[in-house]
């Protein structure tokens, strides 16, 4: 069959559900050179239950997986039904190689020093695909994607050193490495979830683990968290049981610090490990969250606290002193009130999305935000993340480090005009949830 159809791989399938993959490196390897009768079952050379993605991945989801698995073909499934396949061929016509590049040497790598020779080329990384005109998502997804892929091969080089792990694990991402939307500057947001077995002496194991892997992140470059929001710190290496009365203190009892802790931990993302250890806390969070009146009016409170630079007579409030005087925090008072925003969203409509382009995409289509407000939003956040990607490459190309301070003096009258009617958007958002109108025409 393959090669009257000219392809190297078949999916097998029962009924529509895909169970596994046989590839021509398996028939040469397997059955030619290993002298394997041709009369057996193909479920004898297969590999079972193959690494797939969904219809929504874009290339360079695939590309990275192949390249950090060492596969050829990524069957995609929807519910766990096959609906195509990708192969390198496939991908010829994506440009993406330069980050798929850095992830497979990050895969390779054999030490945190190594890693690092390759995360030094991220800033140039970020200057390329703002140059290539990439969409600010696809530039954060890839530069994220490189985070990812340390993450799970210094979890990879921990199980080396320590030995396979006693009960099973899952290591989740949260703030911007959990939304997907790292740029050029980031620190590291991390946290793990244990099975309920876990012993005494197995806790023993995993902070050993978890010590491993935020220090090599730090040696990385994903510096440590000034919040000491990271695995190496026990309140953050915890069985599920654990995890579970976390967040059903902070929904029942929103004091400040529950307000400030959910909502970073709302935005977790599992990196490696047992994803089902996170799926159903998850889905029963966000009920328990959309249900509490209070806690979400609290959460909505929280949401106004970064406002948007506007100053009077259509000028900006720049920062009045300091290092960064005559800027703006494109980061702090553009793109953190949006992310609080669709956060908010995100619990009112019970929506799984962690990232915030989609989670405001996916409240306009759920209704918890109308579709003129909506899009308003969707709108001024892209022109936002825009223009602090932009800002940041171009500091890249001068070669200095990328921050997230702008001149409004370094923008055209047009640029500026457009900037601060997107800063308007949100204040309008902001007041529109603030009054209890999520709604907003």
């Amino acid at each position: 069959m393959m090669r009257e159809e000219a392809v190297s791989s078949l999916c097998v399938t029962e009924g529509r559900d895909l169970i596994g993959i046989v590839t021509i490196r398996d028939i040469s390897a397997k059955v030619v050179a290993g002298g394997m009768d041709t009369n057996i079952p193909v479920s004898e050379i297969m590999t079972h239950a193959p690494v797939t993605l969904p219809p929504s991945a874009i290339g360079s989801d695939v590309l990275h997986t192949m390249v950090e698995r060492g596969i050829g073909h990524v069957p995609i499934t929807d519910a766990g039904q096959l609906v195509g396949i990708v192969t390198q061929t496939d991908l010829t016509r994506f440009q993406a190689i330069s980050s798929a590049e850095l992830v497979a040497a990050i895969a390779r790598a054999r030490s945190p020093e190594q890693m690092a020779e390759t995360t030094a080329r991220i800033p140039q990384l970020l200057a390329q695909l703002v140059a290539g005109g990439n969409r600010h998502e696809v530039t954060t997804r890839l530069i994220t994607d490189v985070a990812d892929t340390v993450t799970r091969r210094l979890l990879a080089l921990a199980e080396e050193d320590l030995g396979s792990a006693p009960v099973p694990w899952l290591w989740l991402a949260c703030g911007s490495q959990g939304r997907q939307e790292q740029t050029g500057v980031s620190d590291q947001d991390n946290c793990m979830i244990l099975d309920d077995s876990a012993t005494e002496r197995d806790m023993e194991y995993f902070t050993e683990m978890a010590k491993f892997v935020c220090d090599g992140l730090d040696k990385v470059g994903y510096f440590n968290c000034p919040g000491d929001m990271m695995a190496r710190n026990p309140r953050w290496l915890q069985p599920l049981s654990k995890w579970r009365g976390y967040f059903r203190n902070w929904i029942d009892k929103p004091v400040p610090e529950a307000q400030m802790l959910a909502s970073v931990m709302f935005d977790l993302r599992p990196i490696g490990g047992t994803k089902s250890l996170f799926e159903e806390l998850q889905e029963e969070t966000l009920e328990a969250a959309s249900k509490n009146s209070i806690f979400v009016a609290h959460m909505v409170s929280n949401s106004l606290k970064h406002t948007p630079p506007l100053g009077l007579l259509r000028g900006f409030a720049t920062i009045r002193s300091g290092e960064h005087k005559n800027t703006v925090d494109l980061k702090h008072n553009g793109v953190v009130p949006v992310v609080d925003l669709a956060r908010v969203y995100a619990l009112q409509g019970r929506l799984p999305e962690v990232s915030t382009r989609a989670r405001l995409e996916a409240a306009i289509a759920a209704g918890v935000v109308s579709g003129t407000g909506g899009q308003d939003l969707l709108d001024a956040y892209d022109l936002i993340a825009e223009t602090r990607l932009e800002h940041q490459a171009g500091l890249v190309k001068r070669g200095e480090k990328p921050d997230n301070y702008l001149a409004p003096s370094d923008l055209s009258d047009f640029e500026r005009s457009h900037l601060r009617d997107a800063f308007v958007v949100i204040k309008s958002m902001q007041s529109a949830i603030g009054h209890g109108r999520g709604m907003l025409g």
